[in-house]
């Protein structure tokens, strides 16, 4: 279990209770082994009913994650701000024979808060990392050599 705790997932749901926090890199094992190198993320996690009169929990999560940039190699900020409502299911073969499009998670009577943050995270981050421009390494060294003729 993680520092964010668990919730009972139906129990939680009912009574529409809330948990929020701070999670840092090392709550996020999954992200660290993407490539995370830093970060820190607020979340909350609140149950409640969806529009379809569904059982759900609703989980935002907001910060910046620090990730290898796939194209300089460099660490690359990348801004999280990620907000789901996720219909609570009774099985996993309710979830596989849905298709109405639904986000859907198995509730349990143990759901570690974290996990549930840290999956959508995965889910909103790039498949590639990059920064919109990347410096190449040595490039402002090179410029300020060049432009310098004694240093040659």
């Amino acid at each position: 279990m993680s520092r964010a705790g668990s919730i009972d997932g139906l129990r939680f749901a009912r009574e529409r209770g809330v948990v929020a926090g701070t999670l840092d890199l090392a709550d996020l094992p999954r992200v660290a082994e993407l490539g995370g190198r830093a970060g820190r993320i607020r979340f909350t996690v609140r149950g409640g009913e969806s529009a379809r009169r569904r059982l759900c929990l609703e989980v935002s999560a907001q910060g910046v994650l620090v990730l290898q940039c796939q194209r300089c190699l460099e660490p690359v900020d990348l801004a999280v701000d990620q907000s789901v409502e996720l219909e609570l299911s009774a099985s996993e073969r309710e979830i596989a024979m849905a298709e109405d499009g639904v986000d859907r998670v198995l509730a349990q009577r143990s759901m570690d808060v974290a996990a549930l943050v840290e999956d959508e995270l995965i889910l909103a981050l790039p498949m590639v990392p990059m920064h919109e421009r990347c410096e190449p390494a040595g490039r402002a060294q090179a410029g300020t050599a060049e432009a310098d003729p004694d240093t040659i």
